[in-house]
C-alpha cells in the first residue's frame, strides 16, 4: 500500500537528516496537513466538495483509523457544510494528527523515532528516516520531477502540488530560483485538478484570513 497524501505531507514537513520539523510560518503545515486528510477522502469517493460546500457522499468506513475517524465527524448531524470550516477544525486538531501520522510512518519502517534531550534538559523527539528508507527523498523527487518538467502529472501528484501553494510548501519543493523559473509550471500544474481548484482554494483563503488577523509570523 503506498502512502496516504497526509503521510507525503508530513514527511515534506521534517527535514530528512534532522528529522525536525522544518521551519514554517505560524499553521502553514497544520493547514496541509488538513488539505490533505480532505483530499484523501475525496480521491476515495467519501466526500463531494467545491469551494462553498463539502458534502459526505459515503458513509463506509475505509478501514483507515484516520481517515474514518475524521469521515464519521463529517458525517455527523449538524457538523458544518463547507470545506473551509472543516480545514479549520481539522487544523485544531493538527498536534494529535502529527502524532497519528508520525506514528504511522515509525510502523511502516518509513521514519525512526528519537528521544533526544534540548540543553540536556528538555525532551525532545525527533523523527529521521529509517536506514534504508526510500520514501522520504521519493516523495520530494517526485514532484520536483513533475515542476521541472513537461510531463503529465499524476492526478494525486498535482493536488499535492496544489496544496503546497496553497500553505506556502513550494520552498520544501524548490530552491528560490528554481521556483521563479518555473512559477508558470506551479500554477498550471495546482490548477489541473478540480478537486485542487476547490480545496485547494478553500485552504488558501483560510491561511489570507489568519495572514491578515495577524496569526502568522
Amino acid at each position: 500500500m503506498g502512502l496516504t497524501m497526509p503521510e507525503e505531507i508530513m514527511l515534506l514537513l521534517l527535514d530528512d537528516e534532522t528529522g525536525k520539523p522544518v521551519g514554517l510560518p505560524g499553521p502553514a503545515g497544520d493547514l496541509a496537513l488538513a488539505g490533505a486528510v480532505l483530499m484523501e477522502l475525496a480521491l476515495a469517493a467519501r466526500i463531494d466538495t467545491d469551494l462553498d460546500s463539502l458534502a459526505v457522499v459515503e458513509t463506509r468506513p475505509l478501514g483507515d483509523p484516520l481517515l474514518d475517524e475524521v469521515l464519521s465527524r463529517l458525517a455527523a448531524p449538524g457538523a458544518p457544510r463547507t470545506s473551509r470550516r472543516w480545514i479549520q477544525e481539522i487544523a485544531k486538531g493538527a498536534a494529535a494528527l502529527r502524532g497519528q501520522v508520525t506514528d504511522r510512518l515509525v510502523a511502516r519502517g518509513v521514519l525512526r523515532r528519537v528521544e533526544d534531550r534540548f540543553l540536556w534538559v528538555f525532551p525532545e523527539r525527533r523523527y529521521p528516516k529509517a536506514e534504508g528508507g526510500a520514501e522520504t527523498e521519493a516523495v520530494r523527487a517526485r514532484l520536483r520531477g513533475v515542476l521541472l518538467h513537461d510531463d503529465i502529472p499524476d492526478p494525486r501528484d498535482a493536488l499535492l502540488i496544489g496544496l503546497a501553494r496553497a500553505t506556502g510548501l513550494v520552498p520544501l519543493l524548490l530552491s528560490a530560483e528554481e521556483a521563479a523559473r518555473v512559477a508558470a509550471r506551479v500554477e498550471q500544474v495546482a490548477m489541473l485538478e478540480e478537486l485542487s481548484r476547490s480545496l485547494s482554494a478553500a485552504t488558501r483563503d483560510v491561511y489570507a484570513a489568519l495572514l491578515r488577523q495577524g496569526a502568522v509570523h
